[in-house]
């Protein structure tokens, strides 16, 4: 294996997180440009920023205002380091702030598209495609901010201004500190990847390795290395998902018949034909899958709980207990438990690098292992987001219909039947579903969009069939589109496509009087309703 294959991260940025909504696209859009990023909180200790050794800091936006008393500081040494920073929005106003300069709020807000004139040459915005107007270089930006730098620190340079904003872009060349007020990490800012490369390749001097190629070796090898002892055995949790899939493939890439994947009913799946499927990467991908049915077990431990944490909880740790008993029975020696945990579940519930992060919702698969669990953890998947894991999937020559299905949540119907979970509620959901997603291909739409399902509401409204009066449940249709499932647009179906899936749940699966469709972006909402 070549030096550079081991060394893949040795080539990183770092963003320090203020609260932008745009932080996980930045990160992404790093990772885009083939360089390895993490994304840690504002007020991360400065070991651990000396510990990860970055090639450059990115200060990303945020929420709150530098004028204000304790408001967010990056951390010293940031500006000590001698490394390359960008600042971007808050992250360059609380630079400027930090290294002496200014900031007040204005009476003139910019928010949405704004031209910035370049007035002067850096080599953050180097053979960037601008265009002339009135003889002055212009670049179409995405602005969002209300408080302005009104003065820079020493040593800094004006690079662009708007009609506004007297410090649209900023730079200390000899130190390598860059602020700029907008937002290159979003498609409206023209050039906005360009900017982020000159930063990243040019003036960091960080070289392109983050490629699916070097990352299925790099995974590849640390497995190796994890569990060097050839007599200890990996149990996977197999969901048929795209993320257990390439996990496992991954896995037996690496060691081989000493992976077990176990794959639990637990009655809270999208489909029923689990069993086919199973048969299927059995033969095509040599895997062993030991399959259980414990449904009964998990209708029990959640009989009674409406609280959508406790039920998640409730899921996570009666899988892991299922997966400790049945180790202990059916692989000898088994010592580590794989999961196809991604980045955005660590983000989603605050378990990136501290605990400042806001819990948004726990995952069933994020949160460790119990002590009393004689088990390690690997987690091949954990830095990756769920384009990458697909790029990789592409690599392993993994078919598009598999690839692209759409991704099903660990928790299962669990946290698409709103309140209680019972059986009788997962197979309505399971038809509606079926309904949804048949319907879906029929149009040609399905594979067009990131992810669509149903979602069992506990209201019942009035309805007829015929001429009886009936009062039913309701079912909500959800339907988005997404790249790495940080953040997804709600997806304008066909009123006749809409209309022909809600005549036939209605009419079709007894026990269902009305359909709603949901329109709501991630954020302020989440993908799923719980």
């Amino acid at each position: 294996m070549s030096k550079n294959i081991k060394n893949i991260k040795k080539h990183n940025i770092l963003i320090l997180d203020f609260g932008s909504q745009y932080s996980q696209l930045l990160t992404r859009r790093v990772r885009e440009i083939g360089i390895y990023c993490e994304l840690w909180p504002w007020n991360t200790h400065e070991k651990k920023i000396i510990q990860f050794k970055p090639m450059g800091i990115i200060l990303s936006g945020g929420p709150e205002s530098t004028t204000k008393l304790n408001s967010p500081k990056a951390p010293e040494y940031v500006f000590s380091a001698g490394i390359p920073v960008l600042g971007i929005c808050y992250g360059m106003q609380i630079m400027t702030k930090q290294l002496g300069g200014k900031v007040k709020t204005s009476s003139k807000r910019e928010f949405g598209y704004t031209e910035i004139k370049i007035i002067k040459k850096s080599p953050l915005i180097q053979k960037i495609n601008k265009y002339k107007k009135k003889n002055t270089n212009i670049l179409n930006v995405w602005m969002s901010h209300e408080d302005k730098i009104i003065t820079i620190p020493k040593n800094f340079t004006t690079i662009a201004k708007t009609k506004t904003c007297p410090f649209a872009i900023i730079s200390n060349e000899k130190k390598k500190f860059y602020g700029i007020q907008f937002h290159p990490e979003v498609t409206h800012t023209q050039q906005g990847q360009h900017i982020l490369k000159q930063f990243i390749i040019k003036i960091c001097k960080c070289k392109s390795l983050w490629k699916p190629k070097n990352i299925i070796k790099n995974i590849i090898q640390n497995i190796q290395k994890k569990t060097k002892n050839n007599n200890d055995n990996v149990i996977l949790g197999f969901s048929c998902g795209i993320d257990s899939l390439i996990t496992a493939l991954l896995l037996h890439k690496a060691i081989g018949n000493r992976l077990f994947c176990i794959f639990l009913d637990n009655g809270l799946l999208q489909f029923y034909k689990y069993k086919k499927r199973i048969k299927y990467f059995e033969k095509q991908y040599n895997l062993k899958i030991l399959y259980f049915s414990v449904k009964n077990r998990f209708f029990q431990v959640l009989s009674g709980i409406t609280d959508p944490e406790i039920k998640r909880k409730i899921i996570g740790k009666t899988f892991i207990e299922i997966f400790n008993e049945k180790a202990l029975h059916y692989v000898p020696n088994a010592k580590w438990l794989a999961q196809g945990t991604i980045y955005s579940d660590m983000i989603e519930s605050a378990k990136t690098t501290t605990n400042s992060t806001q819990l948004i919702k726990s995952h069933h698969n994020v949160g460790g292992i119990p002590k009393k669990m004689k088990m390690h953890l690997i987690e091949p998947l954990k830095k990756l987001f769920k384009d990458e894991v697909r790029n990789i999937g592409k690599k392993l020559k993994i078919p598009y219909n598999l690839l692209y299905q759409h991704p099903f949540p660990g928790p299962g119907l669990g946290i698409r039947i709103l309140g209680e979970v019972k059986q009788e509620y997962c197979n309505i959901l399971r038809k509606t579903d079926k309904i949804f997603l048949d319907e879906l291909k029929k149009s040609k739409i399905y594979h067009k969009i990131s992810q669509a399902f149903t979602v069992f509401l506990p209201i019942r409204s009035v309805g007829i069939m015929g001429d009886t009066r009936k009062y039913e449940w309701t079912i909500a249709l959800r339907a988005i589109e997404s790249t790495d499932f940080m953040t997804a647009k709600w997806v304008n179906l066909p009123y006749k496509l809409l209309i022909n899936i809600s005549n036939r749940i209605i009419n079709e699966i007894k026990g269902i009087s009305r359909v709603v469709y949901d329109i709501s972006n991630k954020p302020p909402s989440t993908i799923e309703w719980e």
